[in-house]
């Protein structure tokens, strides 16, 4: 069956959307937008055009913007361009470009949708990008939710290409004569997903060249699977989370003997609360080892241990959130930031001079476990570059952070000496040297 009549079945098929509802189209350029906008086009439907000119490939990025804008207006739907300075938010939120990128051009769509009256926000995601993320999730250590790929449908952001492969897009767009623009970044094994596309999936289609829709059967049967999984555990949180206002208890010893415990908690923890893998393992050694008042953080969820059970409760506001990091720990996590820890050779080091969301630390100053937690009234530490010692507060102020900013400040602490205003400035008594051997690199990254 042709692409054209496949895509308008899936869509039916699936109710993503009708030819009453205007349909805002996220195109990039790139053959899967481009083909997405003629298919949709084509079949009918309602839409206007949406562009993002992230300022980060110069004149490609100019380029790219052109091409949008003159084939929308060539097949006479409406077209919307926003140019975003994605730099300059990386460096004020310590975000990556990925998840910076993400969220300026979301929070843009959804501000579209509601002043030009769009329904649904179509982006073109396909049956090769969902098993990329499979891979990329499964190596960052995922639960089964992760295994599921992207969904078709997540509220009002529409997939109608997960049916299609790489190879049958691009091939509609040669036979069609439609234009696009290849991302000159598609082709860097810089970033994960690229080096999962250019060297992991390759090599695995030499073994099996149906290795793709082998894959989209796999998925299919793990999303069926986790939700089935999700519906049971809605069973398993009637019986077993007591609800007395905005606090949750959780009772291990109701969810039936029968079941692996462990992945129960990870279950009712992550999916409600938002906990993380690594954290929810801390927990349930916590349960087993018997230890009571143990605190454990998600990004507004803190859960503690109490004679067995599990309370989850909102953070309040004066709660220090303070988490105890081990030597070797991997990641921490911080109100709504993680931090990724990596400890190297100083030979390795490429640049001394790194941005606010990063630090580099002498490791061999270091005390171990190094604690994380909110920034306290007394703290003090002595600014990079300085020689005596500041309060923190009057840092804060001196920088201008803002009030709700204030209030989500992180410090990190070895033994009673912080060595790290998260996200802002290192001590200057960790610094680097030339006596630095060992270094310990921290990236900030907000949730």
């Amino acid at each position: 069956m042709a692409l054209l009549a496949r895509f308008q079945r899936y869509v039916a098929e699936n109710g993503l959307f009708t030819h009453d509802d205007r349909l805002l189209l996220t195109v990039s350029g790139g053959v899967d937008s481009m083909v997405m906008l003629s298919l949709c086009v084509a079949s009918g439907y309602r839409v206007g055009v949406a562009h993002c000119n992230f300022g980060l490939r110069g004149a490609e990025s100019d380029e790219d913007e052109v091409l949008v804008a003159e084939t929308a207006a060539r097949l006479g739907v409406p077209c919307y361009n926003r140019r975003f300075d994605t730099a300059a938010e990386m460096e004020r939120t310590g975000e990556s470009m990925e998840m910076a990128a993400r969220r300026l051009r979301y929070a843009w769509f959804g501000e579209l949708c509601t002043a030009e009256g769009y329904a649904a926000i179509a982006v073109a995601h396909h049956a090769d990008d969902s098993v990329e993320t499979f891979f990329i999730n499964l190596l960052r250590g995922t639960g089964l939710r992760g295994l599921t790929g992207i969904s078709m449908q997540a509220g009002r952001i529409v997939r109608p290409l997960t049916f299609a492969t790489r190879k049958e897009i691009l091939e509609y767009a040669v036979a069609n004569r439609i234009p696009y623009r290849e991302d000159s970044s598609n082709r860097s094994t810089k970033y994960l997903r690229n080096k999962i596309r250019l060297g992991l999936i390759p090599r695995i289609r030499e073994i099996n060249p149906r290795f793709t829709s082998l894959m989209q059967r796999n998925i299919a049967r793990l999303a069926e699977a986790q939700e089935f999984i999700a519906q049971a555990i809605e069973l398993v949180r009637e019986r077993a989370v007591e609800r007395t206002g905005d606090t949750d208890r959780i009772r291990p010893e109701r969810i039936d003997p029968r079941f692996p415990r462990r992945f129960v908690l990870y279950e009712l923890l992550s999916s409600a609360y938002g906990f993380k893998g690594d954290v929810i393992d801390a927990l349930c050694r916590a349960l087993d080892e018997g230890a009571s008042g143990r605190r454990f953080y998600a990004r507004d969820r803190v859960a503690c241990t109490d004679r067995g059970t599990v309370v989850v409760s909102p953070i309040a506001d004066d709660d220090p959130c303070e988490v105890s990091v081990p030597e070797g720990a991997l990641r921490a996590y911080g109100g709504n930031s993680v931090l990724h820890f990596e400890t190297r050779s100083i030979d390795l080091v490429e640049t001394f001079g790194v941005p606010p969301h990063r630090a580099q630390l002498d490791a061999a100053l270091l005390r171990w476990p190094l604690t994380l937690r909110r920034w306290r009234e007394g703290d003090w530490f002595v600014p990079f570059g300085m020689t005596g010692r500041k309060k923190v507060s009057d840092f804060l102020i001196d920088e201008k952070v803002s009030l709700p900013e204030k209030q989500r400040q992180f410090v990190l602490l070895s033994g009673d000496e912080i060595v790290w205003v998260v996200g802002r400035r290192i001590d200057d008594r960790y610094r680097l040297t030339d006596r630095t051997d060992e270094v310990l690199c921290i990236t900030r990254e907000i949730l």
